[in-house]
């Protein structure tokens, strides 16, 4: 997709699903005051969609411990698994949420056939090689690095990883990652203050997880770029002086903080000061306080318009920002699986997702890139 140009929008907020999750990094989703309850289901069941033509009815997902096709049968068509934990405590609902997502998608266009499974670590090993003897051919899932690290040495079909691979896990050459890391978009965020011309930023980390991970990030980037590293301070809200001096001696802020932390900064800087976040800040609603950040988000929430993304449904049932993510990435994963199966090994793989531009990077990562878009007070237009 092309870059967006500066529109008025309204903010994200990756977090972590629990607290067992937060003290052990593992998913782009943190506990919050309400996780994910505006499923309009029970955890481990699949939200209602809201189709932009009449589709055919969405199937739920299999009870626990069995394996089931998701979609009619259908003679040359290709086989996906979907292999994911609808029944975990932890991340349950997460699954039922991007299950989703991959049916919206397989309804559209359908050109693949669903085997939908429930799956944790404990059995994700003997559930994937029940699914490929029941003929899948490609898989999406599973979505924790346990899951991943366990059957990595498995894997036998093209498998697209919804995390991160853990570097200690198996090399295999049919094992993909496709996933929302933070540390992507933080990287992201440092190349386009450089292509704005910002030589002398300022980076202001929080001190929690995710925005040490954020700083780091970006730091290690900005060096990489620029030759030098970055000016950086810490978050401190009982004495910000010195972070607004600072400020006023650079030549742009980059925001590692939460969304409280980033609006209180930013409407104590003068309004010439640039700022720059990730879509961590984009959590939705109005947020005048965070007026003209320049912000990289994913084309599902900025470019809403666009033909690559216009095509699919939006869930019918309101969901945060974080966990409709879920749902987009879902959708990128049904079209990648798609590409994967009818690509020849050491083929370029390429898709203009709703998630971003992805395509294959390193050790068979899928890299992204976000447009951006700048902060407005009001509205999202």
């Amino acid at each position: 997709m092309q870059r967006l140009t500066p529109l008025l929008l309204v903010g994200v907020w990756l977090t972590w699903l629990t607290p067992v999750v937060a003290q052990t990094p593992d998913y782009i989703i943190q506990s919050n005051a309400a996780p994910m309850r505006a499923l309009s289901q029970p955890p481990g069941q699949t939200p209602r969609l809201a189709p932009a033509a009449p589709l055919s009815p969405v199937p739920q997902p299999a009870a626990a411990g069995s394996v089931s096709p998701a979609m009619p049968v259908g003679k040359g068509k290709i086989r996906i698994g979907v292999i994911l934990p609808s029944e975990s405590s932890a991340l349950g609902e997460a699954a039922a949420v991007v299950r989703s997502g991959v049916e919206a998608a397989a309804q559209v266009d359908q050109n693949a056939e669903l085997y939908s499974v429930d799956a944790t670590g404990d059995n994700v090993v003997d559930r994937y090689r029940a699914a490929v003897a029941d003929g899948v051919s490609v898989v999406i899932g599973p979505l924790s690095r346990e899951s991943i690290a366990r059957l990595a040495p498995s894997v036998t079909v093209p498998t697209i990883a919804l995390n991160s691979v853990d570097r200690q896990a198996a090399a295999n050459p049919k094992l993909y990652s496709l996933s929302l890391i933070v540390e992507g978009e933080a990287r992201q965020l440092a190349r386009l203050m450089r292509d704005d011309g910002r030589a002398n930023p300022l980076l202001v980390v929080g001190g929690d997880a995710l925005s040490q991970r954020l700083g780091k990030a970006f730091a290690d980037e900005w060096r990489a770029a620029a030759g030098k590293p970055v000016r950086q301070m810490v978050f401190d809200a009982n004495d910000m002086t010195p972070l607004l001096e600072a400020a006023g001696q650079s030549d742009g802020v980059a925001l590692a903080l939460d969304v409280a932390q980033a609006a209180r900064l930013k409407s104590a800087l003068t309004p010439d000061v640039p700022v720059y976040g990730t879509s961590q800040l984009n959590v939705g609603g109005a947020q005048p306080e965070l007026a003209g950040v320049r912000f990289i988000d994913m084309p599902w929430f900025l470019m809403p318009a666009h033909p690559a993304v216009q095509r699919y449904p939006r869930p019918s049932a309101p969901l945060t920002r974080q966990t409709e993510r879920l749902y987009a990435l879902g959708i990128d994963a049904y079209r990648l699986a798609v590409l994967l199966a009818g690509s020849r090994p050491r083929a370029a793989v390429r898709l203009d997702g709703v998630t971003g531009d992805l395509r294959l990077g390193r050790d068979r990562a899928f890299e992204r890139q976000l447009p951006a878009g700048v902060m407005g007070g009001s509205a999202l237009q």
